[in-house]
């Protein structure tokens, strides 16, 4: 079972930034894949930004561009750099660990709490 714990949320004007972070903890070994995604009032989750463990990124065509995808394995922390923040971002983030690909024990969807994050015009 893996713990996810994201910070870094807060209230910013449209253009503005933060930085949000992800720090993983219980069982580390089944941690690959991580991805953010974010749902805003009244929609679906979307995926944000995804990356591998080897480092390899994917973004939503929204983001690519102004969001930034990173990890520090040594850590076991995700981050996400979300650059010229528009008000259409303003959403609670969350942060997901999914199953293994290869560890069978480590079957788990795993996801944090989420951090609010609210953009003002």
């Amino acid at each position: 079972q893996v713990q996810l714990v994201e910070s870094g949320g807060g209230l910013v004007q449209a253009g503005g930034s933060l930085r949000l972070s992800c720090v993983a903890s219980g069982d580390t070994i089944c941690i690959s894949a991580m991805g953010w995604y974010r749902q805003g009032p009244g929609k679906e989750r979307e995926l944000v930004a995804n990356i591998t463990s080897g480092g390899s990124t994917y973004y939503a065509d929204s983001m690519e561009g102004r969001f930034t995808i990173s990890r520090d394995n040594a850590k076991h922390t995700l981050y996400l750099q979300m650059n010229s923040l528009k008000p259409e971002d303003t959403a609670v983030y969350y942060c997901n660990a999914g199953p293994h690909p290869v560890y069978v024990v480590c079957d788990e969807d795993n996801w944090g709490q989420g951090t609010q994050v609210t953009v003002s015009s």
